[in-house]
C-alpha cells in the first residue's frame, strides 16, 4: 500500500497524477512514482522520500508527456524504502507497468517459478512479482481465445494464482488508451469524467476532477478508456455498477489557515459533533433515531449481547461504547481488537450483534471480522465515516459519522464523532429496553450542549501549548483514568506516541499500583483524566500516590474544581457534563497536548513516520 492514481483521457497525465498523489500524502508513504505512456514507450519516474523532495523535482527536470498513466505512493511492506522498491514495477518485457496496494502472500512461490522460467527481478517487492505474472499471462495470449481485451484477459488469468490482497492499476505500451484495475481487500474507485476516466484508491484523489464515482467490490476488474469503462467479476462476467456522488468537496480537504491538518481537524470537532447529532434526536420520544440500521425495533430489542470490533483509535471509541451500552441499555458488551477477533472462534449465539467501527471503512482486519460474522448468519452494523466504503456497503446497516474527510494520520475528529454516535446508539438501545424517558431527555439536553462546550475547551489552546513546551523533552509519559476516562487515557497515550515518538502508556488509574508505578519519577509526567464524576475521589487518591513519589502531574478536571490546585503541577479544565459524555470533552486537551509537543519537537505532525492512515494490509 498506500495510494493509487490512474488517468486516461485528453489531458496531460503527469501533472494530474502528481496532484492526485499529493492529495493522498495524508495516508502515509515512503516513496512515490509514476508511469506515463509517452510515444508508445512506458517511462517511469520513481523516488524514495516525500513527493516534493523526490518525485516532483525529478519530473521538473525530466518532464513526462502523455495522456495515460498510473501513479503510486508506497508504504513499505516487502523490501525497505528505496528507489528500486518504489512503484510502478515493470514486467519482464518492460511493456507492462503495475502499481499495487496490498500484500501478495504467495509471492515467493510465484517468484521461484518465474525465476526458473528465466525472469529476472530488480526489487525485493511482491508487486514486481505480480507485474511479471501478468506479463507472463499476457505473453501466452494470441491464440484466438481471448474473451476480453487482451490486457484485461491477462489480468483476469493471472489473479486466480494470487493469494493475498490487492488493489492494482495496470497499463501496457501496446494498448495506449487503456488502464485495467482490480481489487480484492484493498479499495479501488473509478472516477467518471467527460472524455476521461480516473482510478484511485481513495476518493480524495478524485474530488478535484469529478463528483461521479463507482466503488469497486472485491474480485471486480475494471477496464478504463477515455470514453467508457466496463466492470467484470472474476469468474462471473460483466457486472452492473452503481454510480455514486462524492459527498465532500476538494476544499474540505485543504488546511486553510491552520498550520497542519491535525490542528484543523481538532478545531473542527464542535461542528463534526453537531453533524453527527443532526436529525438524530427524537425529542418527543426522548431517544435517538436512525435511517440506516436496517433492523426492526423488535430485532434490536431481541439483541442480548453486543460485540464491538475495531482497531486503534476506533478501538478506544469502542471501549467507551462498551461502558455506554452497559450503563444505558444494560446490554453485555465486549470489545475486541479486529486483528485478533478475525482469527478467533468466538462463540456467538443467535441474539449477538456485531458492531464494527472504522473511520475509513476499509480497515482490512475489521472488514475480515465483518465478513466472517456475516458468513455465520449474524447481523453486523457499521459505524463509518466514508460513504460508499467497503464496510459501509457490506454491513447489514449502520450509522455514518458525517465528519468530513480526515486528512491527518492521527485520528482526532473521527474519535469524537464515533463516541457521539455510540452515545446515540446506546440511547436508542436503552430507550427500547429500560431507560426512562426522563433519563433519555436529560441525555439529549446534555448532548446538545457538547458542541458549545467543545468550543470552550478549544479556548485553552494557548495554555495547553505552554504546558507542551514544558514537557516536550520527556522520554516517557503515563496517561491514567478510570471508567469513562480510561479509554481517553489510552487515546491520549496513542496520540502522543503517534506524532511525537515519545513513549507513552495508558492505564486504568488504579492499575498503576500493579506495576506501572515503578516508572514514576521526577522525569516522567503522569497525565490524569480526572473529571468530577462518581469515582473522582478514587482518582484523586491515585494522584496522591504519584505525588508521593515526586512524579509531575498534569490533570484534566471539571471547571471550578479547585481541589487539585495544590496536587497537580499543571491543571486543565473541561465544562461539567454527564459522566458518560466526559470523553467528548476530556480527549480534546490530550489531542492538543500531543499536537503541540510534536510541533515543538519538529515532528511531521500530519504524516508521522511508519504510519498509514488506513491500514489495508495485515
Amino acid at each position: 500500500m498506500c495510494g493509487i492514481v490512474g488517468y486516461v483521457g485528453r489531458r496531460q497525465a503527469a501533472p494530474l497524477l502528481l496532484e492526485g498523489l499529493r492529495r493522498l500524502e495524508y495516508r502515509g508513504y515512503d516513496s512515490a512514482g509514476l508511469a506515463v505512456l509517452e510515444n508508445g514507450t512506458l517511462r517511469l519516474h520513481k523516488k524514495q522520500g516525500k513527493i516534493d523532495q523526490g518525485l516532483a523535482p525529478l519530473l521538473h527536470r525530466q518532464p513526462l508527456a502523455g495522456s495515460l498513466g498510473i501513479g503510486h505512493t508506497r508504504w513499505a511492506t516487502h523490501g525497505p524504502p528505496s528507489d528500486e522498491n518504489s512503484h510502478p514495477h515493470l514486467d519482464q518485457t518492460g511493456r507492462i507497468a503495475v502499481v499495487h496496494n496490498g500484500v501478495i502472500e504467495n509471492f515467493e512461490t510465484l517468484k521461484q517459478r518465474l525465476v526458473a522460467a528465466g525472469h529476472t527481478f530488480t526489487s525485493a517487492t511482491d508487486t514486481e512479482v505480480l507485474a511479471h505474472l501478468i506479463g507472463e499471462h499476457y505473453a501466452r495470449l494470441g491464440r484466438g481465445d481471448v474473451g476480453l481485451h487482451p490486457l484485461t484477459q491477462a489480468v483476469v488469468n493471472a489473479l486466480p494464482e494470487v493469494t493475498g490482497t490487492y488493489g492494482i492499476a495496470v497499463v501496457c505500451s501496446e494498448h495506449p488508451g487503456l488502464i485495467v484495475g482490480a481489487r480484492r481487500g484493498s479499495p479501488l474507485i473509478v472516477g467518471i469524467g467527460e472524455g476521461e476516466h480516473l482510478l484511485a484508491s481513495d476518493a480524495a484523489a478524485l474530488a478535484a476532477y469529478t463528483r461521479q464515482v463507482v466503488y469497486l467490490n472485491d474480485y471486480e476488474v475494471v477496464t478504463l478508456s477515455a470514453e467508457r469503462f466496463e466492470v467484470h467479476t472474476l469468474g462471473r462476467g460483466p457486472t452492473a455498477v452503481q454510480v455514486s456522488q462524492l459527498d465532500f468537496s476538494p476544499e474540505s480537504a485543504e488546511k486553510g489557515a491552520f498550520a497542519h491538518f491535525m490542528l484543523k481537524e481538532i478545531f473542527e470537532q464542535p461542528q463534526t459533533v453537531r453533524n453527527a447529532l443532526r436529525g438524530r434526536l427524537d425529542y418527543d420520544g426522548a431517544m435517538a433515531r436512525f435511517g440506516g440500521l436496517n433492523m426492526t425495533t423488535a430485532e434490536l430489542r431481541a439483541v442480548d449481547r453486543v460485540v464491538i470490533t475495531a482497531c486503534g483509535t476506533s478501538w478506544h471509541a469502542g471501549l467507551v461504547g462498551e461502558y455506554l451500552l452497559e450503563e444505558l441499555a444494560h446490554l453485555p458488551t465486549e470489545v475486541e481488537y479486529a486483528s485478533e477477533f478475525r482469527y478467533r472462534n468466538a462463540p456467538f449465539d443467535k441474539h449477538t450483534l456485531l458492531l464494527v467501527i472504522t473511520q475509513s471503512g476499509e480497515t482490512l482486519d475489521t472488514l475480515a471480522g465483518l465478513r466472517e460474522t456475516k458468513r455465520r448468519g449474524h447481523k453486523v452494523l457499521g459505524l463509518c465515516n466514508v460513504v460508499g466504503s467497503t464496510i459501509a456497503r457490506e454491513a447489514d446497516g449502520g450509522i455514518y459519522l458525517h465528519a468530513g474527510p480526515e486528512i491527518g494520520v492521527a485520528s482526532t475528529k473521527a474519535f469524537t464523532s464515533q463516541v457521539t454516535v455510540l452515545v446515540l446508539f446506546a440511547l436508542f438501545m436503552g430507550r427500547i429496553r429500560m431507560l426512562s424517558p426522563q433519563d433519555g431527555a436529560r441525555l439529549i439536553r446534555a448532548l446538545e450542549a457538547i458542541p458549545g462546550q467543545l468550543e470552550w475547551v478549544l479556548g485553552q489552546n494557548d495554555r495547553i501549548r505552554q504546558i507542551a513546551l514544558k514537557y516536550k523533552d520527556a522520554a516517557d509519559f503515563l496517561f491514567l483514568g478510570r471508567q469513562y476516562s480510561f479509554p481517553v487515557a489510552l487515546e491520549g497515550a496513542l496520540k502522543l506516541k503517534e506524532i511525537s515518538y515519545i513513549h507513552a502508556e495508558g492505564y486504568p488509574a488504579a492499575e498503576m499500583k500493579h506495576g506501572p508505578i515503578a516508572l514514576v519519577d521526577p522525569e516522567t509526567p503522569c497525565v490524569f483524566v480526572a473529571p468530577l464524576d462518581r469515582i473522582y475521589d478514587k482518582t484523586r487518591s491515585n494522584i496522591e500516590e504519584v505525588k508521593a513519589r515526586r512524579g509531575p502531574v498534569i490533570a484534566i478536571t471539571t471547571e471550578g474544581n479547585t481541589d487539585l490546585a495544590a496536587k497537580a503541577d499543571d491543571l486543565l479544565f473541561v465544562p461539567e457534563t454527564l459522566d458518560c459524555l466526559t470523553p467528548l470533552l476530556t480527549v480534546v486537551p490530550l489531542q492538543l497536548l500531543a499536537y503541540h509537543i510534536a510541533v515543538a519537537r519538529g515532528c511531521d505532525v500530519d504524516k508521522p513516520r511508519n504510519l498509514a492512515k488506513s491500514v489495508t494490509v495485515e
